[in-house]
């Protein structure tokens, strides 16, 4: 049974991290002490979960929970630095600082760290997402113990809810266009100058008339609703 340690200090250990001057040491107690900072560990860099869901929220949504408070979102495996740093590089996740806990202490002072043997993983952490201020921890969200992976509780959106209830987060926004498409170019823009995030990927015919029965670009999809094309688009950031 894994113990809760809200209302507890954070381990004191020493991490390693890579960044843009080489390897270097982060101690735990100095780089929480008059802060607030998320952390989320997880069983491994480019694993499944870690890699499509775990830390890409996280990194969408650290704008939102910089705007309440939030100085830093920090991402926990027990990995060495060049692998958290080629993962940090793979998931574009300039908004998670990556932490190597690459001999697990501080995941087994925090009592997280569990046996994947079976996996070939050997040991790893335990999924858990926790508030931290000022080196105390507020809040902690440990997955159930069930077999397998569980991500039910650690996510950003849970941590998000705990934080602030009533914020915002932003809109799922995805295009589907195609190379030389002038109404695709106008969408991008459109959401570009109301900054808003999205993404686009260059669809095929088959690609366009399974998703929404017609072969016109840009198709825009908000949130898992078909908004539809450049004019549509235009009505609906002008109604927000």
């Amino acid at each position: 049974m894994f113990e809760n340690k809200e209302g507890q200090r954070i381990p004191e250990v020493v991490l390693t991290m890579l960044d843009g001057s080489g390897m270097k040491k982060v101690e735990t107690a100095e780089f929480f002490a008059g802060r607030t900072v998320i952390v989320f560990g997880l069983p491994g860099a480019f694993t499944p979960t870690c890699s499509t869901s775990h830390v890409p929220r996280y990194n969408q949504l650290a704008p939102v929970f910089a705007e309440h408070g939030v100085d830093e979102i920090v991402c926990v495996s027990v990995n060495d630095g060049f692998v958290m740093s080629a993962w940090a590089v793979d998931q574009s996740a300039e908004n998670v600082t990556m932490w190597a806990d690459g001999n697990g202490a501080f995941t087994e002072a925090m009592g997280l760290l569990v046996d994947k043997s079976d996996l070939g993983f050997g040991k790893r952490s335990w999924r858990y997402s926790m508030l931290v201020k000022d080196g105390v921890i507020e809040k902690q969200f440990i997955e159930p113990e069930v077999p397998g992976d569980p991500f039910q509780v650690s996510d950003a959106d849970t941590m998000l809810a705990h934080i602030a209830p009533n914020a915002e987060a932003p809109h799922d926004i995805f295009m589907l266009t195609k190379p030389g498409c002038s109404h695709c170019a106008r969408a991008k823009s459109m959401l570009s100058e109301a900054g808003l995030a999205y993404e686009a990927i260059d669809a095929n015919l088959t690609m366009l008339r399974a998703v929404s029965a017609t072969s016109t670009t840009p198709r825009v999809f908000v949130d898992g609703q078909l908004v539809g094309g450049a004019e549509e688009l235009a009505e609906w950031i002008a109604a927000r």
